[in-house]
C-alpha cells in the first residue's frame, strides 16, 4: 500500500507539472511534455508490475523458477532438473506426472527443502523454503516421502503421536482424528504394529501421518501405489474436499496418469522438463485427444524430435484463457515449459522472463532457534521407545563393553607361562641325569640350584648334549633360548665370590653362564631376559645369606627404593587399562549413535522428521539425551568389572573417573553424529570409523607412550580426542591425583572442547549439507 500511494502521489505531482508548463506556455516547456509524457507511462507500467508481481505471489502456494539441479562431476554430470519452471496456485491439486527417474521426487524435495539447486528458485507459502516467512520445513506442510519413512516397532497410534506431538497436536486432537482416518482409510487396529501391515497398509498409513496435522499445502509423493482402485477413488475425493475452501493447497504424483482428471492442473515432466502445465480438460481440447496418456505420448514423441509447444500460460496466473493447439504452430527447441502466445493477438505473450521474480535470498543464512520443548518431548519419547521395543539388542549393546573389558583383563599384562628353554649343563656326567638342587650353604652343584630358582617362574627346561644342537633347537622355533652352564661352574663361582678383585681370568669365564635367544618376540624375550636376571638375583642371595656372607657382596650396587607412585614391579595392565577403557567407551558410543543416525536418513525417517519441523540441533539433543543413559550405563559396567572384579589398580576418586570416561562417551557421541552427518551410507561410516579407530589407538598414548614417538607424531597426537583424557586418567588411577593437578584438568577440558566441535560440525552439517 505504501509502495502504491507514493507511486500515485508522485505521478499526481507529475501531472500538475506537466499542465503548469502546458499553460504558462513557457518556451522551454516544449521538450518537458514529451519526457514528462514517457516517465508517466513507466511509472504507471512499474506500478502495474510490482502490483501484478505482488498479487500473482499472493495466489500461488508455489513458485519454481529456472530450477536447474544436476548431480556428479562438472565433466560428466547428470542433469535432473533442466531450467524448470512450476507454478501450483492457492487451493489447487497440483498432479505431477512423469515416470521414475525423471525428477520429481528430486523437486519435491527442493521444495520442501531438503535439497539445494544449483541454480534457480524456489517460493513456497510466501517465501523460500527455510525462511521465517515460508514456515517450511514446518506445521503448515504436510509431506509423504516416497519412501515409508515410518518406525516398524511403532503401533499405528503411537506413529500418529509422534508426527502429531511434532506439530504440536494435543493427545485428544490426535485420538480424534485417528478414528476418522482408520475408518477412511481402511485401516486395521490402532494398536498393530508396522513391520506387521501389508504394504499397502504401511503406505495408507504413511499418507495419514502426512493428513493427521490439517497443513496448509500437502504434498504427497505416490500415495495411491498398491491401493484399492474404490479405495483410491475415495482418497481423490476427500483430497477434492480439502482444496475446495481454497485454504488447502495439495501437489500429488502418481504413476497412474488417468487418476489425475480430478486435479485442477497437471505438470507432465520428462527428462527434467515440463511438456505441459495445465488442467487436464483443457490439455486434452488444445491436443484433440481423448486421454491424458496420449496427451503425454504425443508431447514425449514431439520432445524426441525437438520441438517445442506453444501453448497458453495457465489461465490462473495470466487471466487469459488458452489456445488450441495446431502441430503448424510448433517450432523451436521443447522443453522450455514456458507459455507462449500462438499468432493471434488476443492471448498474451510470456517467457522466462514475464513470469513473476522472486525476491532476493535472504542475508542471514542460519539462525541458532531454542530447542522446542514439544519436539524434544516427541524425540526423547521415540528414542526411548525405540529401545524398549529391541530390548535384546539393548542388552548386547549395554553388555558388549563388559565383554570387551573383561577380555583385556585377562588376556593383557600377564606373564606367559610355559616357555622352554634349552639347558645345557656340563656339570652334570650325563644330560640326562637328574638335576638335584642343594641347600643352605652347600656349595655343590650351583647350576641346579639356579636352575631351581628359575623354574619357578613357570618354565619348562630341556635338556640337550652340545651347543650346536641347542642353537639348532632355537632356530627351529623349539625353545626361547639357551642357558649352557661350564664343567666347573660351581668352583669357579665360589672362587670368584672369595677372591673377588684377585680372582684369576679362567675363574671370571667359567663362573659365567652363557645365555642365547630368540628376541623375534620383543615382549617374550624380555619378560624372559628378566625372569633369569631376578632368579639369578634370588639364587646369589640365597647362597650368600646361607653361607654367612653379606648380601651386598653378590648384588650390583643398585638400590631401587619403594616407588613415590606405582608398585616395585608394574604390569602393563595398568599401563593399558585407561586407554582401554576410555577407548571401548568412545569407540562403541560412536557405533551407536552413527548406527541410530544412519538407520533412520536412509529409511527416509530423518528426512521426514526434518520437513515435519524438527530442527538439527534437537535431533541431536534427542539422541544425545537418550544414548546418554545408555551409555552411562555401559560406563558403570566397565567400571565395576575393571575395578571390583578384576582389581585394576585405582588410586584416585572413583567419581572424577566416572565422570572423566562418561565425557568421553559423550565426545564419542557427537563423533558418531559427524560421521553419520558425513556420510552417505554405512559402509563409508564404517570406513570412516575403521580408519579412525587405528590412528587414536597408536597416537593417543594408550599401547605405547607418546614420548617414545617420532617427534611431528608427538606434536599430533595432543590435538587429539583420547590423548588428554588417557593421560589424565591414567594420572588418576596411578598416583592419585586429584583434579586441582593441571595434567587432570587438561584431560576434562580437552574433551569437553572436543564435544563442542563435534557437535557443532554435526549441528552444521544436518543444516547445509543437502543434496
Amino acid at each position: 500500500m505504501a509502495i502504491k500511494h507514493r507511486t500515485e502521489e508522485d505521478i499526481s505531482s507529475r501531472m500538475r507539472i506537466f499542465h503548469f508548463h502546458h499553460k504558462m506556455d513557457v518556451p522551454n516547456a516544449t521538450p518537458i511534455i514529451p519526457t514528462a509524457s514517457l516517465e508517466l507511462k513507466t511509472r504507471r507500467t512499474q506500478f502495474q508490475t510490482q502490483t501484478s508481481t505482488l498479487d500473482t505471489r499472493r495466489r500461488q502456494a508455489v513458485c519454481v523458477r529456472r530450477a536447474c539441479k544436476k548431480y556428479g562431476p562438472k565433466k560428466n554430470s547428470n542433469i535432473v532438473l533442466d531450467g524448470l519452471n512450476m507454478t501450483v496456485p492457492k487451493g489447487a491439486i497440483y498432479g505431477l506426472l512423469g515416470a521414475s527417474g525423471c525428477g520429481k521426487t528430486t523437486l519435491l524435495s527442493c521444495i520442501v527443502g531438503r535439497r539445494r539447486l544449483n541454480s534457480g528458485e524456489i517460493w513456497v507459502l510466501g517465501g523460500r523454503p527455510g525462511s521465517k516467512e515460508s514456515g517450511v520445513p514446518g506445521s503448515r506442510l504436510g509431506y509423504m516421502p516416497q519412501e515409508i519413512a515410518l518406525y516398524n516397532e511403532f503401533s499405528i497410534k503411537e506413529t500418529f503421536l509422534y508426527f502429531g506431538w511434532i506439530a504440536g497436536i494435543s493427545t485428544e486432537q490426535i485420538d480424534e482424528k485417528l478414528e476418522f482416518l482408520l475408518k477412511f482409510l481402511e485401516l486395521p487396529s490402532e494398536n498393530r504394529f508396522i513391520k506387521n501391515l501389508s504394504g499397502g497398509q504401511q503406505r495408507r498409513v504413511s499418507f495419514a501421518a502426512a493428513l493427521l496435522t490439517d497443513p496448509e499445502l500437502l504434498i504427497l509423493d505416490e500415495p495411491t501405489v498398491g491401493v484399492d482402485p474404490v479405495l483410491r477413488q475415495n482418497i481423490w475425493n476427500h483430497l477434492v474436499h480439502l482444496t475446495k475452501d481454497g485454504k488447502k493447497t495439495i501437489i500429488i504424483t502418481t504413476h497412474y496418469i488417468e487418476e489425475t482428471r480430478q486435479a485442477s492442473i497437471i505438470g507432465l515432466m520428462r527428462g527434467g522438463k515440463f511438456l505441459a502445465e495445465e488442467s487436464p480438460t483443457k490439455l486434452m481440447e488444445m491436443h484433440r485427444l481423448d486421454t491424458l496418456e496420449e496427451v503425454f505420448l504425443k508431447l514425449s514423441k514431439r520432445q524426441n524430435m525437438g520441438l517445442r509447444r506453444r501453448s497458453s500460460i495457465l489461465s490462473s496466473v495470466t487471466g487469459v484463457p488458452p489456445e488450441i493447439d495446431v502441430d503448424e504452430e510448433m517450432s523451436g527447441e521443447f522443453g522450455d515449459n514456458v507459455s507462449i502466445s500462438s499468432r493471434r493477438r488476443s492471448i498474451v505473450v510470456m517467457d522466462d522472463g514475464n513470469l513473476p521474480e522472486l525476491p532476493p535470498e535472504e542475508k542471514s543464512s542460519f539462525k541458532f532457534s531454542m530447542l522446542n520443548p514439544q519436539h524434544m518431548k516427541a524425540l526423547i519419547w521415540k528414542n526411548f521407545l525405540w529401545m524398549w521395543r529391541n530390548v535384546g539388542m539393548m542388552a548386547f549393546i549395554i553388555g558388549l563393553p563388559v565383554i570387551q573389558i573383561v577380555l583385556f583383563c585377562i588376556s593383557i599384562g600377564k606373564d606367559p607361562t610355559g616357555l622352554k628353554m634349552a639347558i645345557i649343563n656340563k656339570e652334570l656326567k650325563n644330560s640326562t641325569d637328574m638335576c638335584i638342587p642343594t641347600f643352605g650353604c652347600d656349595t655343590s652343584q650351583l647350576s641346579c640350584r639356579f636352575l631351581d630358582h628359575l623354574k619357578n617362574r613357570s618354565l619348562i627346561f630341556l635338556p640337550y648334549e652340545t651347543e650346536e644342537e641347542a642353537e639348532y633347537a632355537v632356530q627351529k622355533g623349539w625353545v626361547w633360548g639357551v642357558i649352557s652352564f661350564p664343567e666347573n661352574y660351581t668352583e669357579a663361582l665360589i672362587t670368584r665370590i672369595k677372591y673377588g678383585k684377585d680372582v684369576e681370568d679362567w675363574d671370571l669365564v667359567y663362573s659365567s653362564m652363557n645365555i642365547i635367544m630368540d628376541m623375534s618376540n620383543q615382549q617374550i624375550g624380555q619378560l624372559l631376559q628378566r625372569s633369569i636376571l631376578y632368579s639369578y638375583f634370588d639364587f646369589a642371595r640365597d647362597v650368600t645369606v646361607a653361607c654367612n656372607y653379606s648380601e651386598k657382596l653378590t648384588s650390583i650396587p643398585l638400590d631401587f627404593k619403594t616407588p613415590i607412585y606405582g608398585p616395585l614391579n608394574p604390569n602393563f595392565t595398568d599401563f593399558a587399562a585407561p586407554g582401554i577403557i576410555l577407548t571401548i567407551i568412545f569407540f562403541l558410543s560412536v557405533a551407536i549413535t552413527s548406527g541410530a543416525m544412519l538407520l533412520e536418513r536412509n529409511e527416509g525417517l530423518l528426512e521426514r522428521s526434518l520437513v515435519s519441523g524438527i530442527t538439527g540441533p534437537e535431533i541431536l539433543f534427542g539422541q544425545v539425551t537418550t544414548q546418554f543413559v545408555v551409555m552411562t550405563g555401559q560406563t558403570l559396567m566397565v567400571l565395576i568389572f575393571s575395578f571390583a572384579v578384576f582389581k585394576v589398580t585405582c588410586e584416585g576418586n572413583i567419581g572424577w573417573v566416572s565422570l572423566l570416561t562418561i565425557l568421553t562417551g559423550l565426545c564419542g557421541m557427537c563423533f558418531g553424529f559427524v560421521i553419520a552427518c558425513f556420510c552417505e551410507n554405512e559402509r563409508s561410516a564404517t570406513y570412516v570409523a575403521m580408519g579412525s579407530f587405528l590412528p587414536m589407538v597408536m597416537l593417543c598414548g594408550i599401547i605405547w607412550p607418546v614420548e617414545g614417538m617420532h617427534p611431528v607424531l608427538s606434536y599430533i597426537s595432543f590435538i587429539l580426542p583420547l590423548t588428554k583424557s588417557t593421560e589424565s586418567m591414567r594420572t588418576m588411577l596411578a598416583r592419585g591425583w586429584s583434579i586441582s593437578q593441571s595434567s587432570v584438568y587438561n584431560g576434562f577440558i580437552a574433551t569437553f572442547i572436543w564435544i563442542t566441535i563435534f557437535l557443532t560440525l554435526a549441528i552444521l552439517l544436518i543444516k547445509f549439507k543437502k543434496g
